[in-house]
C-alpha cells in the first residue's frame, strides 16, 4: 500500500471516532436533560436507553444499531448541539 492511502484511512477513522465520541458525550447531555437517576446511564448507554423509551424499541434493537444509524435517528435532536467546552480536544 502507499502512504497516501494510509493517510486517507487515518483521517477517515479519526473522523469516525470523533463522531462516535460526540455521540457518547451527547448521551451524557441526554442523561442530564432526562434526569436519569442511575449514574451508569451515561454515554452511549444513555443514548440507547433514550431510544428504547422514546420509540418503544427493545434493548436488543437499540444495541444492534450502528452509531451512524443512531446519529440518523437523532439528527434533529443533534442539530445545533455542540460539545461542551470540557469535552473538546485542546487541538
Amino acid at each position: 500500500m502507499n502512504k497516501e492511502r494510509y493517510e486517507i484511512l487515518n483521517r477517515l477513522y479519526e473522523a469516525e471516532g470523533g463522531l462516535n465520541y460526540s455521540l457518547a458525550v451527547f448521551g451524557d447531555f441526554i442523561a442530564k436533560r432526562e434526569k436519569y437517576k442511575d449514574p451508569a446511564l451515561n454515554g452511549i448507554d444513555a443514548v440507547r436507553y433514550y431510544l428504547i423509551h422514546k420509540f418503544g424499541w427493545l434493548p436488543r434493537d437499540a444495541r444492534s444499531m450502528t452509531f451512524e444509524d443512531i446519529r440518523l435517528v437523532l439528527s434533529e435532536e443533534l442539530h445545533g448541539w455542540t460539545l461542551p467546552e470540557d469535552a473538546r480536544s485542546p487541538r
